[in-house]
């Protein structure tokens, strides 16, 4: 007789996603053709041995939670990885129409903190889309310092919406005056 492993009743929450989300790589790519979308990781992507041909399809990675600035044991070295996830970007057999970072950019959003990002995020050479983690403007943190380096174009407290490849985005902000 044959012992059978208990099935586990973890909860989903955001810190248990993202452990999950840890091992299926830091960014996803996303693509949408004749209103179907479909998702991949970015280790997956790479792993396709023929480049596809460029077609209609709209095509955008989202990463997320790069957290700039942090050292402790969940990830000592942050600039490592976002530093690892933009070279599997750009070995992609074909380049994304944009990036979109889901929030928390930096860790304490300090001004170095920004830059590191930026100067990083620079080398993708693609339009890159910026909504705010609560990392990136709340917490007592003063939100101007957020939106005038990632929130060009966005009106009150961050939002704004745009168009890419025939789809509507909107960028909603989630992180701001939830008290």
């Amino acid at each position: 007789m044959t012992k059978t492993a208990k099935p586990t009743t973890k909860s989903l929450n955001r810190r248990n996603m993202l452990q999950c989300m840890g091992w299926a790589g830091t960014g996803a790519l996303f693509s949408f053709s004749g209103g179907v979308a479909a998702s991949k990781t970015l280790d997956t992507a790479l792993g396709m041995s023929v480049k596809p041909a460029k077609s209609n399809a709209l095509s955008f990675v989202q990463i997320s939670d790069t957290h700039i600035g942090f050292s402790k044991a969940a990830n000592p070295d942050p600039l490592g990885t976002l530093r690892e996830t933009i070279s599997k970007v750009k070995a992609l057999p074909q380049q994304p129409d944009f990036i979109l970072h889901t929030g928390d950019i930096t860790h304490l959003a300090t001004a170095q903190q920004f830059d590191d990002a930026q100067m990083l995020l620079s080398e993708l050479k693609l339009p890159i889309y910026y909504v705010p983690g609560e990392h990136d403007m709340t917490d007592g943190i003063d939100p101007r310092a957020y939106l005038e380096r990632f929130g060009k174009g966005s009106v009150g407290e961050g939002w704004y919406s745009f168009d890419a490849g025939g789809t509507h985005f909107i960028a909603l902000v989630n992180s701001i005056r939830l008290g």
